[in-house]
């Protein structure tokens, strides 16, 4: 299917016949769309911030948007569920659920708990449907500055939100995953995917092309994850997105330490951001990975402003 028809079928039947009017080529050009009870309806198109009118026209202005009520909330949800919110509750409870396609959709509302913990979520106030857009190739400008002969370099990649990180990543994967003509072959890449964003699981099966060669553990926290991998998979590369707990670090030092490759993200839109946070300033100061990439939205998301190798700390490519 589709992206469109993916997204379409997942809405409830007001706002499915407001987006039916999108055209194929503009709707493929959307990256969030943003629901809110008793709000307008807001798009993020090519980084800009937009709303819908009921004719389907994506707008500036306020006046003409289209609001969503409580009711669009609720029936999008059944729609998405397949009328079995209970079949998902995992995943609800956990503040998201992942569509066919790859595509995430963020929930917020009222949170229902049990015994100190969320069982999960009620009376639902707003939804954001990010919509995974895969982009072949993305990565091979930076590939080489990656690759070490046959192998890769422990690689942190970062970026502030929207700038393609997560994208620039999953090609990365692929690409390793099946390998580089003519001097590349291919290596075993573990993904943990917290949250279904990478691979874009839909029932245990990506979404998304990451590779010949790689094995996802979707929704599986990034620490258990990644020792899980080492016991049973025997990965060349693991691959995470947005790191920054001090658990974390430890497991990446354990992944190192056992002659595995990282690739890893983190949000930040500098090296001096990064620096700046406790855990992170560790991370770079105990030199743990050997080339940082810096995005930026400059020229588009995916922008590289930067390739620093972490050792001297000097650029080895500037956008």
């Amino acid at each position: 299917m589709k992206t469109k028809e993916i997204i379409l079928s997942s809405l409830g039947i007001r706002l499915k016949n407001i987006f039916f009017k999108i055209s194929e080529p503009e709707f493929q050009r959307i990256q969030e769309i943003r629901l809110r009870a008793n709000q307008p309806v807001m798009i993020i198109k090519d980084g800009e911030f937009l709303f819908i009118t009921a004719n389907g026209h994506l707008s500036k202005n306020i006046e003409q948007a289209f609001r969503t009520e409580f009711r669009d909330l609720s029936d999008t949800l059944q729609m998405m569920s397949d009328y079995s919110i209970y079949a998902f509750e995992e995943e609800i409870r956990n503040g998201y659920i992942t569509l066919p396609g790859g595509h995430r959709v963020g929930i917020v509302g009222k949170v229902i708990m049990e015994k100190g913990h969320i069982k999960t979520m009620r009376y639902i106030g707003g939804m954001n449907i990010r919509i995974s857009h895969q982009i072949i190739g993305c990565g091979s400008k930076l590939l080489p500055y990656l690759l070490n002969e046959r192998s890769i370099y422990h690689t942190l990649i970062i970026s502030p939100p929207r700038c393609g990180k997560t994208t620039l990543l999953r090609d990365i994967i692929r690409q390793i995953s099946n390998g580089i003509p003519p001097n590349f072959n291919g290596v075993t890449v573990g993904v943990v995917d917290e949250r279904s964003e990478i691979a874009g699981c839909y029932q245990g099966i990506p979404q998304n092309d990451i590779g010949m060669r790689t094995d996802v553990l979707d929704c599986c926290p990034k620490v258990e994850g990644m020792r899980m991998l080492l016991r049973s998979m025997s990965p060349d590369v693991i691959a995470v997105d947005e790191i920054g707990k001090t658990e974390d670090i430890h497991a990446i030092e354990d992944a190192m330490n056992a002659g595995v490759k990282l690739i890893c993200t983190v949000h930040g839109s500098s090296l001096l951001d990064i620096q700046r946070k406790p855990v992170l300033k560790e991370l770079i100061e105990k030199k743990l990975f050997e080339r940082m990439v810096i995005l930026s939205y400059k020229n588009g998301p995916g922008t590289i402003e930067n390739i620093i190798d972490a050792f001297s700390l000097k650029p080895i490519m500037r956008s």
